[in-house]
């Protein structure tokens, strides 16, 4: 599912509204792809979600903003930074609680923005309720109500079909050469992002500062290196939920996770000085949420390269953390001294390749074959299952569809077995790959 400039729809509203079931209901309803990276979900309060053939990214904001202000200026600042980065805005109301002060304030702000706001009664559960639900409502001088039931689904159809006209299909062409590879440099703050692009590509193009926070937006460097061309994306520093006070640092957080739609890899840059922390691996993640490539950057070699020990160390802590993209390459860099850049290259464009490569149907069902020949699957209900055939949906990163007589008895095990073998098979030993499992279709329909 490809994300670049996908638009970015939030949610936001008083809490207990129903923002983070309607953010569950839409969520789940995408495909679901299977993946061997066990708990990277969680907490998570955005998301990729695709509404017939069109994607976007939906950001429920009440998991976004926790500090312990007053409800009124806690929704006055979601309000104000949902209209600020959001391209479109869903802003709740509870229907059995009636219209509230605090709902009129903020519709007073959101008068003010020239964006799409969708202005969302929930918890009205059918159109014997509506009319007498949304009666208050109507006081607030919109153009227009949409009743929901983000619980039950009443209405959801209607809302989407009416968001879809505001979100774009799959992205076009962008006016940069053909093959561009997309890198987004992606890490905690100060880790030396905008120095390692800075080092890259030999000359002062960006803002270099130790100061927490330099780079508020992704910005973006176009470099060529005949015959290639490489679009480096430099991002806001990503910091674990509970330490981002700053409330224009958290929407940073969110145009970062845009970029990853943007990218095809993922520079994740870890602090060799300062060791491999928790937040660390939930970047990581955040990028196999999107299903990018990562290539594993230890910045500051330099301050640990005359310490055997504590480089054996940290190459052991890393390897610990990431125990769920062992697939992921790691390169030791040194943006001030240079060192291992020459290495980064060479390295994205094998990443890259893997990332982008299709395969021939016949090779797939052969890889699919000897699988179940030498590991035959379990029986499901009675009856053993059977896998039928396996073909190549997409690439970056390369999506397999495998069609088989019980998908829902496919042990995550064996899925996970299976992902290997077409790992090993392959040669995709440095992206991630899916498996996506189809029933097969009622042959006497």
């Amino acid at each position: 599912m490809t994300t670049e400039n996908a638009t970015l729809v939030a949610l936001i509203g008083r809490p207990n509204v129903g923002k983070s079931t309607l953010f569950n209901r839409l969520t789940r309803r995408r495909d679901a792809l299977v993946d061997p990276t066990p708990g990277v979900t969680r907490d998570r309060h955005y998301a990729t979600v695709r509404w017939e053939d069109h994607p976007f990214i939906l950001v429920d904001t009440g998991g976004i903003d926790d500090e312990d202000d007053t409800i009124v200026n806690h929704i006055r600042h979601q309000a104000l930074l949902a209209v600020d980065e959001a391209d479109v805005i869903f802003f709740l109301m509870d229907g059995r609680e009636g219209l509230t002060p605090s709902d009129i304030e903020i519709v007073d702000l959101l008068r003010r923005t020239e964006k799409k706001v969708f202005y969302i009664v929930n918890k009205v559960d059918s159109p014997e309720s509506e009319d007498t639900l949304l009666l208050p409502f109507w006081e607030l001088g919109v153009e227009e109500l949409w009743a929901l039931s983000a619980d039950h689904g009443y209405g959801l159809d209607t809302l989407m079909a009416g968001l879809i006209p505001h979100i774009g299909k799959d992205a076009v062409g962008d006016g940069l050469p053909d093959n561009t590879m997309r890198i987004a440099f992606l890490g905690r703050p100060n880790v030396g992002k905008s120095s390692l692009i800075n080092a890259i590509i030999g000359q002062e193009r960006m803002m270099v500062s130790d100061i927490s926070g330099t780079t508020r937006d992704a910005v973006d460097t176009l470099v060529t290196r005949d015959p290639y061309a490489y679009l480096l994306i430099d991002t806001a520093g990503i910091r674990r939920r509970g330490k981002t006070t700053d409330k224009l640092e958290k929407f940073s957080i969110l145009k970062s996770l845009r970029a990853l739609g943007r990218c095809d890899i993922a520079l994740v840059l870890i602090d060799a000085g300062e060791g491999i922390t928790e937040q660390d691996t939930k970047v990581i993640g955040y990028t196999q949420e999107q299903g990018r490539a990562v290539i594993i950057c230890l910045n500051k070699w330099d301050l640990i390269k005359d310490d055997k020990k504590r480089q054996e160390r940290l190459l052991e802590e890393v390897r610990m953390a990431v125990k769920f993209i062992p697939f992921a390459p790691v390169l030791k860099v040194s943006a001030l001294a240079g060192t291992g850049i020459k290495r980064l290259f060479p390295e994205i464009g094998k990443v890259y390749r893997q990332f982008h490569q299709r395969f021939a149907t016949a090779a797939l069902n052969r890889i699919l074959a000897e699988a179940v020949a030498r590991h035959e699957p379990p029986f499901y209900h009675g009856r053993r299952l059977k896998f039928y055939y396996t073909a190549q949906l997409g690439t970056a990163p390369p999506l397999f569809a495998v069609v088989a007589n019980d998908p829902k008895g496919i042990h995550f095990s064996y899925q996970r077995y299976l992902t290997n073998c077409f790992r090993e098979g392959l040669g995709l030993d440095q992206v991630p790959i899916r498996l996506l499992f189809r029933e097969r279709s009622n042959r006497k329909k």
